[in-house]
């Protein structure tokens, strides 16, 4: 989280016990220590929420996407009303006038 290391955590060891004395220290410290630990979780918290939030509208996008592909019916309509215009133009036209033979009798 924090790019702390060592010597910067040793430094602040050392004017922490300057400041707050050797008797208030060890308090102060496990405060200091159970605030971070209570942000760490609380952190953690908000971050899980976040994932399942996310993998929640994921799921629910796959859902429709898989019930759009799966629904057929506007493909059956679009091909019914395909059909039904073919045989509807088919109907209104006459049907062709049957050439004239080339026999000679």
């Amino acid at each position: 989280m924090f790019d702390i290391g060592f010597s910067e955590i040793a430094l602040i060891a050392v004017v922490a016990l300057l400041v707050l004395g050797p008797e208030r220290l060890p308090k102060v410290a496990r405060t200091a220590g159970a605030l971070m630990r209570r942000a760490r979780n609380s952190w953690q918290d908000v971050r899980s929420e976040i994932e399942r939030e996310l993998a929640a509208e994921d799921l629910k996008r796959t859902i429709n996407e898989t019930r759009q592909a799966a629904d057929v019916r506007t493909d059956v309509k679009a091909a019914a009303a395909d059909i039904e215009g073919g045989v509807r133009a088919a109907a209104s036209t006459p049907p062709p006038a049957a050439a004239p033979s080339d026999e000679r009798h």
